[in-house]
């Protein structure tokens, strides 16, 4: 099982890059930033910065999607990157939800995200590349010829597909084993349908942690669950409700919630902030459900039914106060369970 934080954006600089040392120390092996170019700061400005103080864990967006950077500039960010860290860059990729949305705007189709990751993968490699009409292909000679792992954010049926054929692996936000077995093994009958090996496909969750009281570690985490409805508002919209292509499970969690797809009932301006209205429909079993909170053996006993639901990467939403305390607190009690 490999473990990994991901940074919101918002933190002390410095703070920032004392916790990136203090998270590889730890035994981490990844370190993401949200990518939200608008609500939060700019993820590879300080990916770069914190890879100055880290030789070992790898970097990516969590996530980044195909709309908000022409292609070729994404993959001069990437290719630029591998080269400053020795080849330590991933990426994670979606639609695009709140980055796109918070200037009124549409996620991007699933056919655009598919031609998105070929292109990023192709010229960060160092090959050559053509793309939405362009007179010349582009071609960057410079990059070393890394290869960028990709990683594709996913809840829907034919969203999981793309990401059983096209990604290295699945991002699964949240925290749930039953649901991440379930998105799990639907990437990865897709893959396999379509010829591939899956065996050594990854498959990530994420979601905030609370090491202590159950009751205090609700409060500090329940602004995930709404991020997690806002994100399958749409795909329930979309297929209904007696439908086995969504878990029943996630429609019955969003019966709740006002207006019907992701531009409704939802503050963006409030994405991923604690205490806000966004909160409403969130109750403290979807919470305990969506998050990891108690005492450090609730923690390694959730892990281990992730682990068993085929889940190979747990990465902590390091976003609601006492960062360095939860990495402390992985460092010591958790992590060393899985070496």
């Amino acid at each position: 099982m490999e473990f990994g934080i991901a940074f919101k954006g918002d933190l002390d600089h410095k703070r920032m890059l004392a916790i990136s040392r203090q998270v590889e120390a730890g035994g981490f092996d990844y370190i993401w930033f949200f990518d939200s170019h608008i609500i939060w700061s700019d993820p590879y400005t300080q990916i770069a910065a914190s890879m100055q103080h880290t030789e070992r864990v790898r970097y990516g967006p969590l996530v980044t999607n195909p709309k908000v950077r022409d292609w070729s500039v994404a993959a001069s960010v990437f290719a630029t990157l591998n080269r400053m860290s020795g080849g330590r860059m991933d990426m994670a990729i979606g639609r695009g939800d709140s980055s796109m949305r918070v200037m009124g705007k549409k996620p991007a189709t699933l056919d655009t995200l598919i031609e998105c990751v070929k292109a990023v993968r192709t010229m960060t490699s160092g090959e050559i590349y053509s793309y939405d009409g362009s007179p010349n292909p582009v071609f960057m000679d410079w990059t070393e010829g890394h290869q960028l792992p990709v990683w594709i954010a996913a809840y829907g049926p034919k969203a999981l597909k793309v990401a059983g054929e096209k990604g290295d692996g699945l991002i699964i936000q949240l925290a749930e084993p039953g649901l991440c077995q379930w998105f799990t093994e639907q990437a990865k009958a897709a893959g396999a349908a379509s010829g591939l090996d899956m065996t050594n496909y990854r498959s990530l969750a994420c979601s905030p942690v609370f090491v202590g009281d159950v009751e205090t570690g609700i409060k500090q985490t329940s602004w995930f669950p709404a991020v997690v409805g806002n994100h399958v508002a749409d795909i329930v919209e979309k297929y209904g409700k007696d439908t086995d292509l969504v878990p029943e499970s996630l429609t019955k969690f969003i019966e709740a919630r006002q207006g019907k797809g992701a531009d409704e009932g939802y503050d963006y301006r409030k994405h991923a902030v604690k205490e806000s209205d966004n909160l409403y429909y969130v109750n403290n079993a979807v919470t305990e459900s969506f998050c990891i909170v108690g005492p450090p053996e609730v923690h390694i006993e959730r892990i281990e039914k992730l682990k068993a639901a085929g889940v190979t990467q747990f990465t902590i939403y390091l976003t609601q106060g006492n960062e360095e305390q939860i990495v402390a607190e992985y460092a010591d009690k958790i992590i060393p369970h899985f070496r």
